[in-house]
């Protein structure tokens, strides 16, 4: 845990390019921060401290409801499974958001957005977020001409 707890001190948590947010940390070995959407403690690693930031980062600023948003959603694609970080949805169910975090010391590449635009595949949805909480990047999807537009903001909920 200190080493973990150092390490974060050290780049001072407020490296990510997100407001400050208070969250539970429990210090244990590996340290484990609480999640607010699965009502339970993960282990804090770097990629967690990014999706628990963006997700509050949303749901404070952006006015994204929590109870919309899942985590660590299994689709189905062609014949194999996969998991996306996160899942928004609209108040009927349907979803209009995926996001895929990763670490910050992550470079987000090509990669990347290959991988979400495969999630896409399965759920269709008009928005995909990608974030190593220091660079944010959303696209709106234009799903009849497999094509989409990269917008300078995170759009607030009552936009999606």
């Amino acid at each position: 845990m200190s080493n973990f707890k150092a390490k974060i001190r050290k780049k001072n948590m407020l490296q990510l390019n997100l407001p400050r947010y208070e969250f539970s940390v429990l210090q244990s070995s590996p340290p484990k921060i609480f999640d607010v959407f699965r009502k339970k403690y993960v282990a804090l690693t770097p990629e967690e401290w990014v999706r628990q930031n963006f997700l509050m980062y949303l749901v404070e600023e952006k006015k994204y409801p929590a109870s919309l948003i899942f985590l660590e959603q299994i689709l189905k694609i062609y014949k194999t499974h996969k998991r996306c970080d996160a899942v928004v949805y609209d108040k009927k169910g349907t979803p209009q958001c995926i996001i895929e975090f990763k670490a910050p010391d992550v470079n987000i590449s090509q990669q990347v957005f290959d991988q979400i635009a495969r999630y896409n595949i399965a759920l269709g949805v008009n928005y995909l977020i990608v974030s190593n909480g220091l660079k944010h990047f959303c696209c709106k999807m234009n799903l009849k001409t497999q094509t989409c537009h990269f917008l300078e903001d995170i759009p607030d909920y009552s936009a999606l």
